[in-house]
């Protein structure tokens, strides 16, 4: 499973690049907001640290309007995605994009089907969000078994892009369920290396060492 880092944050992304195992950064309006800089700015900057996927958000919400949006994203570099609503000009902006090989993030999945209209569309990634559903008493975990399900059944090249990470277990599940990506936040891409008997692990290991050198 290939891990996404779904920040704006510039620094985060410097700090998390070092550690070898982010495959590409996921951005949305929000989280450019939180970094106070323009759009292209921020993913411009994204583009010289890491080498893989970055999805940038359209703001339009009609499809020409994105697709004219997406034309300038796309121009910022070769690894620029574009994220586009769950709506149906969001649809039918994908086909277009998809069309002339632009990548393609379709954003706000909430259902089988509306990952299968994105996916018959020629969308790149499709991304529930699967923290949203549990906010609402929903089984987020269970919309990824079936996505993989779905696209395993007619063999779409979409790929199952889980978002809306609140912790490790939601990244754990993730792969067990089949997700072909995780973007998660900071915070829980960090929480990844925790483990209790690892601290303890290492304590005992340490202290057995320093006896040893007296």
């Amino acid at each position: 499973m290939k891990f996404f880092l779904d920040t704006g944050i510039v620094d985060e992304i410097k700090r998390a690049n070092e550690w070898g195992i982010i495959d590409g950064v996921t951005t949305n309006p929000s989280l450019i907001a939180k970094a106070g800089r323009t759009q292209a700015d921020v993913i411009k900057e994204i583009t010289r640290i890491v080498d893989g996927p970055i999805s940038a958000e359209v703001i339009s919400t009609k499809a020409s309007g994105m697709v004219d949006e997406a034309l300038v994203l796309t121009k910022i570099h070769e690894n620029v995605v574009i994220k586009l609503p769950m709506t149906v000009d969001g649809i039918i902006a994908c086909k277009q994009l998809s069309k002339q090989n632009i990548k393609t993030n379709v954003t706000l999945v909430f259902s089988v089907n509306q990952a299968l209209l994105a996916a018959k569309n020629g969308a790149t990634y499709v991304s529930p969000f699967i923290g949203r559903l549990d906010d609402i008493g929903h089984d987020g975990m269970q919309l990824i078994r079936e996505m993989r399900v779905v696209f395993d059944n007619y063999g779409f090249a979409t790929e199952v892009l889980a978002a809306s990470i609140r912790n490790c277990v939601h990244v754990r599940e993730c792969a067990l369920a089949g997700a072909d990506v995780a973007t998660m936040p900071y915070d829980v891409m960090r929480a990844l290396f925790n483990h209790t008997l690892t601290d303890i692990g290492l304590e005992k290991f340490l202290a057995d060492y320093n006896k040893s050198q007296r």
